[in-house]
């Protein structure tokens, strides 16, 4: 019997006991009986001791709350024979580790479209060549595998700014001469570079749009400079030109904890108003298009269009040398950070921008004052003049 039915018969016999003796109240002894039969002790003793059993039986056993752990995200393996490249974070020849990177001069008129092999390039940078012509830009290319071009430009002069650019990837710089300005410049320790002389290709247009760097030719043109093909003396201060996150991952920069963001999916630089530069975000790459003259960028060998994984906007003011519009950035900034942008997989963040010295390594610092971490990719670089900056927009 359960201790439910034996509570329950004990109380009715309470009951039957005490409406039997209130039944008998005209009993002149009735007042000196008592009014319920006094339980043995035996029982109630053993009533207790089965509804405690059966209390303990019907406890919930707990279970001890397990502490799960997060496990790290899984990173993704370098494939065998490759290491990280130091200018876009990815897989990359390792027979190449030590070989230094050059920065090659594009010619950017309108006229000089198609490009060849821009793709190919790690990092683009973007600057105004003259004041003149509605500013019009030029672009210099930093490529690590050199030694794959096939044709590559065309090539075109460089300007004073473009020397302490390409020393800080101790890069050989490409290029077709340049106004007197640069002599002093090319004249430091530092420089390394390649003027004129290369590959003419016809293709319909001036003489000026025709020059190309093709297969072999750097290799010879260094041996002959006596030029390294390694990094030498001068070659980069750390092993990675920016801090990469780590091969595999990609992450805005709100999920990398940064908290002053905007949306960015597409970047307009009104001040570069001759080819009016533009990035736009593209979904199904996860990578910017850069366009210019209304049309999305694409190389003339392979339809390739030109596209980075990140996007920097350095605010940098520039000094106009002479009435003919040639200039130079003022890249050198010691102690007094400026103002930058930094983008990637449709997000924007503020930052700020440090080049210790000519050879040193432009760096790039978030909210908190610490280097900014980027995405494995390729970047694009843009130099855009203080009188300008306010003017840059991002939808």
């Amino acid at each position: 019997m359960s201790i439910q039915k034996k509570l329950s018969t004990l109380l009715l016999a309470v009951f039957l006991t005490a409406a039997a003796v209130s039944g008998c109240s005209d009993d002149k002894d009735a007042g000196s009986a008592p009014l319920v039969d006094k339980i043995p002790e035996e029982e109630l003793m053993a009533f207790q001791a089965e509804k405690e059993t059966q209390q303990q039986q019907q406890q919930v056993q707990v279970p001890e709350t397990e502490t799960v752990t997060e496990e790290e995200p899984e990173l993704m393996e370098v494939p065998e024979g490759m290491y990280l490249s130091e200018l876009t974070g990815l897989p990359i020849d390792e027979a190449i580790r030590d070989q230094r990177p050059v920065a090659v001069m594009i010619d950017n008129e309108k006229i000089a479209l198609n490009h060849y092999e821009t793709a190919e390039s790690d990092i683009v940078y973007e600057m105004m060549n003259s004041v003149a012509n509605d500013h019009v830009t030029r672009l210099m290319c930093i490529r690590k595998d050199w030694k794959s071009i096939n044709q590559m430009g065309s090539i075109r002069s460089t300007r004073p700014t473009n020397i302490p650019l390409a020393a800080e990837y101790n890069a050989v710089l490409v290029h077709d001469g340049g106004p007197f300005y640069i002599n002093e410049w090319l004249a430091r320790n530092y420089a390394r570079h390649l003027s004129g002389g290369f590959a003419r290709i016809p293709n319909g247009k001036s003489y000026e749009f025709t020059e190309y760097v093709t297969t072999g030719e750097l290799s010879k043109r260094m041996a002959s400079a006596g030029y390294s093909e390694t990094y030498d003396s001068y070659r980069p201060e750390r092993n990675t030109h920016f801090i990469f996150g780590d091969y595999g991952t990609d992450m805005t920069p709100s999920e990398r904890g940064l908290t002053q963001t905007q949306a960015a999916t597409d970047i307009r630089i009104p001040f570069f108003k001759h080819n009016s530069s533009e990035l736009k975000y593209n979904e199904s790459t996860g990578t910017y298009d850069y366009y210019e003259y209304g049309s999305r960028h694409i190389d003339g060998e392979d339809n390739e269009p030109l596209t980075f994984k990140n996007v920097i906007l350095q605010d940098m003011d520039y000094h106009q040398l002479d009435e003919n519009g040639y200039l130079t950035y003022y890249m050198i900034n010691t102690g007094d950070p400026q103002p930058g942008l930094y983008i990637t997989n449709g997000e924007a963040v503020n930052i700020t921008w440090l080049k210790d010295s000519e050879t040193s390594i432009t760096k790039f610092y978030d909210e908190t004052g610490n280097e900014i971490v980027i995405n494995p990719g390729k970047t694009y670089i843009g130099l855009v003049p203080k009188s300008g900056w306010k003017d840059v927009t991002l939808r």
